[in-house]
């Protein structure tokens, strides 16, 4: 399976996602109503997730030159970073005090993870886009960058995956939810939709951008513009 492909199954799968965090929420506005508990899985996993995801996508699919591509993604991350924010913002307006509800493992990974990707954000910016940066540096970080990018969308997804849990359990525990009713099964199939979409973004970031089109006798390599050129053994 190539790139495209891979692209296309995340969108699609984003938009299962999309639509399934949505018609939960509606659930949940007829016994909470439309309050900042309701809007918290909105931001994190449509806002968080969805958007930071498409912004790894960016570098494979968007045509047009490598700065373009940078600031496309610059711009989206930034969007998702603004939503994580307020997402956690949501957890503070509670009338039992601003900590009372970052005490499960879900609430601190969830300030972890938006913390790794507040600073991969400001250090993305001063390697990638700030001029006073040399091409040594840059070159340095990229690897780093890259890593740590994938390993906090993947540390977000385990986040919102105990965080269904945690909200699984206490829909079962204090509405006397069913097991097997319609909500259960709801948020059941976010968290398998958001685990497929993890691997599926992860797997299209580390593919090989240029796989085809080469016989056995010829090396792949790559010029300052990002271009493959192919040369004989």
């Amino acid at each position: 399976m190539g790139s495209a492909s891979l692209v296309l199954f995340a969108r699609l799968s984003g938009l299962v996602i999309a639509v399934l965090v949505v018609y939960w929420a509606r659930l949940l506005v007829p016994h909470q109503g439309l309050t900042y508990s309701t809007l918290h899985p909105l931001l994190m996993v449509i806002g968080f997730i969805l958007v930071s995801g498409e912004a790894i996508l960016i570098h494979r699919w968007l045509p047009g030159s490598r700065k373009t591509k940078k600031a496309v993604h610059l711009w989206l991350q930034g969007m998702a970073l603004v939503s994580a924010v307020f997402g956690i913002w949501t957890k503070f307006h509670y009338q039992s005090g601003v900590f009372s509800n970052f005490y499960s493992l879900h609430s601190w990974m969830g300030l972890l993870s938006v913390s790794l990707f507040a600073a991969q954000w400001v250090t993305g910016f001063m390697s990638f886009w700030h001029r006073g940066e040399v091409r040594t540096t840059r070159t340095t970080f990229l690897p780093w960058h890259v890593f740590l990018g994938l390993y906090t969308y993947g540390l977000a997804i385990a986040t919102a995956e105990t965080g269904l849990l945690e909200k699984l359990t206490f829909l079962q525990t204090k509405r006397n939810v069913p097991r097997r009713c319609h909500e259960s099964t709801v948020v059941n199939g976010l968290g398998l939709g958001l685990v497929l979409l993890s691997g599926v973004v992860i797997t299209a970031a580390v593919l090989p951008k240029y796989q085809n089109g080469h016989s056995g006798n010829e090396k792949l390599v790559y010029s300052s513009q990002d271009r493959p050129k192919c040369l004989t053994s």
